[in-house]
């Protein structure tokens, strides 16, 4: 009992060192924004932020308003100053991260406060009216990834008995099922996904596919090890970079560097290409989920093979064998020796 306890506490370990780790200090990290216009004192403006952030801001110019607006519709920054003597404006993107706008109006709002003029703060991509702090793909992202991952467990007792492609047939139906709740809750039931429902759905799909086709490959070779590497994999890794509550730009180089491909990060920022900044960007985050898909067909074909390669083959019954099981029936008190080779002569 002891040693099965050792799990839970390596799960313990695991998650704080994960979940700290990621969020007990967002500061910026690289946030690159943007200041409006051409002139010297612009420019002059952009370097001094720029001096005064050091490594946490990374600050350009951008000619108009218009182009400030295309480059946060692109998620190529993530806030942009309209300077003005009495009126600065403030876009910023809020469905992108809410964090990260906030931590955006933050940085401006110094410039301007010595300034002593109010900060106008514009989003030009708000979140859905039903989820404005725009949480509601992260936790989405949970129940998707939770389901998921506990599906591949259910499935493990049955891989003696069930071939690998019986339980991949089986992990299709269970990722149709699980992305169809969830896009229903996240839909019609709570507004989260307030349109491009089917888009998003097919993305939901696509990340739950991948998580059981990753842990059915997986299970073969690490048996009962499974359980603790996947929520390595799919848990504390994933959704401490997936960007759902924070974006990278406030959290470490590591969790930044796994932001870029990890499959969570994948379907969060996919799905918010698709809802708020219009498919800009789409096509790379898909292009993140199919290949978590791919490597887990791979894995799964690739268990499928040492699976039959480990399947013993049937033994032939040794022909001493054969004749004992003939013999057993005619032992002492039995019938006659003449009955028995009548038998065995047949």
């Amino acid at each position: 009992m002891a040693v099965h306890l050792i799990g839970p506490v390596l799960v313990c370990l695991g998650l704080g060192l994960t979940y700290i780790s990621a969020f007990h200090h967002p500061e910026p990290n690289d946030l690159r924004v943007a200041v409006v216009g051409t002139s010297p004192k612009t420019k002059v403006m952009a370097q001094t932020i720029k001096d005064k952030g050091g490594d946490h801001l990374d600050v350009v110019t951008v000619p108009t308003r218009h182009a400030a607006k295309a480059r946060l519709m692109d998620r190529d920054i993530v806030g942009a100053l309209v300077p003005s003597s009495s009126h600065p404006e403030l876009l910023v993107a809020k469905a992108d991260s809410n964090a990260t706008a906030n931590a955006t109006v933050a940085v401006f709002q110094t410039v301007t406060d010595k300034q002593h003029v109010p900060l106008k703060v514009t989003d030009v991509a708000p979140p859905a009216e039903e989820d404005p702090n725009g949480g509601g793909l992260f936790f989405l992202l949970i129940a998707l990834t939770v389901s998921s991952y506990i599906s591949v467990l259910t499935m493990a007792p049955a891989a003696g008995m069930l071939g690998m492609h019986v339980r991949a047939a089986l992990g299709l139906g269970v990722s149709l099922a699980i992305s169809g709740i969830g896009i229903l809750l996240a839909g019609p039931v709570f507004d989260v996904v307030d349109h491009s429902q089917a888009s998003v759905w097919a993305v939901c799909l696509l990340y739950s596919a991948g998580v059981v086709a990753v842990g059915l490959g997986l299970q073969t070779f690490l048996k009962q090890l499974t359980p603790l590497v996947l929520m390595g994999l799919f848990v504390m890794l994933n959704l401490t970079s997936a960007g759902g509550l924070m974006g990278p730009q406030l959290q470490n180089g590591f969790y930044g560097a796994l932001h870029s491909f990890w499959n969570g990060a994948g379907f969060v920022e996919g799905a918010r290409s698709i809802l708020y900044f219009d498919d800009n960007g789409l096509s790379s985050h898909l292009l993140t989920l199919w290949l978590w898909l791919a490597a887990g067909v791979a894995l799964m074909l690739l268990a499928a093979l040492v699976e039959r390669r480990r399947k013993p083959l049937p033994q032939p019954v040794p022909q001493s064998a054969e004749v004992s099981a003939v013999r057993e029936p005619y032992q002492e008190g039995g019938p006659t020796s003449d009955n028995r080779s009548v038998v065995l002569a047949e």
